[in-house]
């Protein structure tokens, strides 16, 4: 499929679909599945507005979801059936995404989740949704850099068609767990994603001010899909209270900040749609001009940095029982760079305990392509290499963790 800029994508599924009739006590899929004339109805809505893209309704069509809700052995069943409703309903006026989101799950120390455990859920789902014939993905709402990069992994490791990864952030443009966006952005295009951006989270004025920060380092087209403003309580009722004029305000801002990708998350309806389809026609796309492209561009999984490629790395830690102590000692130090020497597969265990310490750019040194790969799934920033492996066995681990050379 060819993307073509600007691009509509849709507005909110979950809030349209309380207004027809859903209270929350069930599985939102369960209860699409038995009602669905409902999404069908909100998805040609949006079509006849102007999306040229319509998420399936299969936000937690994944196994952890499904099985909280009592539902076994049926995420394929579930996303091919959604996705069906999905394509009869757009009936070819728009692409179907396979939409993905949060399973619930952390890493340590937040949780007990094993890093290739989540990598096997939303694999499990993408799967699913690529037998389903998705025209693109979309990964949103996305909390926590450990659940992007594994259905980024996932997706890509079933499918070649297009991704598109959103966050969702505060005021601030920090995630849930702490991460700054910039450096999410810095780890999803390093992976190889084809858009970012930012949904849900607050409204278009908020969004905007955090897009802005996005262009200086966006190598790929930026996703805006704002709420309708912020809620409000109402009877014990959250009410979105932006209307369509006031929505579509900040789309000359978010074009000057490099958004090519517009829609709407909570509170919005076919209304809002309509109106980013109008006010987008006339605005001039500008694509992200990404600064500092001379420096090196790493990432914890926190923080953004750019570094001097001439840069001394200096002696790496071993990667031994002693790591954490040695990890505490080197975040004290004045170097810019902590690095790391992986020898056996039997130090990975320790790495990945110890990862959440690291709060500089970290640079892997390593001899064995194998064990690098290993690591870099488990490392959830962007890495640095040093080490005499050849280009050939290094290019791919670029390609697809977005390893710096």
């Amino acid at each position: 499929m060819e993307l073509n800029f600007p691009l509509i994508l849709d507005g909110a599924t979950g809030t349209e679909l309380q207004k027809r009739g859903f209270d929350g006590s069930d599985c939102t899929e369960r209860w699409t599945l038995a009602h669905p004339a409902a999404i069908q109805e909100i998805q040609r809505g949006y079509a006849a507005a102007g999306s040229k893209v319509v998420y399936s309704p299969t936000f937690g069509a994944n196994r952890t979801k499904l099985e909280a809700h009592g539902i076994f052995n049926q995420v394929e069943d579930y996303n091919c059936r959604l996705v069906a409703l999905s394509r009869e309903a757009v009936d070819g006026k728009a692409w179907v995404a396979g939409d993905m989101a949060p399973t619930g799950l952390f890493l340590y120390p937040l949780g007990d989740t094993g890093f290739e455990e989540l990598v096997e859920i939303y694999t499990e789902q993408a799967a699913a949704l690529e037998k389903a014939g998705v025209d693109l993905f979309v990964i949103e709402t996305m909390m926590t850099v450990a659940e992007a990069r594994a259905a980024v992994l996932a997706v890509k490791s079933v499918s070649r068609k297009p991704v598109f990864v959103t966050f969702t952030c505060d005021e601030n443009g920090r995630t849930l767990t702490g991460s700054d966006v910039a450096a999410v952005l810095q780890i999803m295009q390093g992976m190889g994603v084809d858009a970012f951006g930012l949904n849900c989270s607050v409204g278009p004025a908020e969004m905007a001010r955090q897009l802005k920060r996005l262009r200086e380092i966006a190598r790929v087209p930026l996703i805006a899909k704002p709420n309708a403003g912020m809620p409000e309580i109402r009877d014990g009722k959250s009410v979105y209270d932006c209307p369509p004029e006031e929505f579509t305000a900040q789309l000359e801002e978010m074009a000057a900040a490099g958004v090519e990708i517009f829609g709407g998350c909570c509170g919005t309806e076919s209304g809002h749609v309509a109106a980013l389809k109008a006010g987008t026609a006339a605005l001039r796309m500008r694509r992200p001009a990404p600064q500092h492209t001379e420096l090196l561009p790493c990432a914890t999984e926190k923080e953004l940095f750019f570094l001097d490629p001439a840069i001394a790395v200096g002696a790496p830690l071993p990667c031994d029982g002693d790591l954490e102590e040695r990890l505490e000692d080197a975040m004290e130090e004045d170097g810019p760079v902590v690095a790391i020497q992986l020898r056996a597969a039997e130090e990975l265990d320790n790495f990945a305990d110890c990862q959440y310490l690291i709060a500089k750019p970290l640079c892997l040194c390593c001899e064995d392509a194998q064990l690098l790969e290993q690591a870099l799934r488990l490392y959830q920033g962007r890495a640095l290499y040093e080490g005499g492996l050849p280009e050939e066995a290094l290019l791919p681990l670029a390609e697809r963790y977005g390893l710096i050379l």
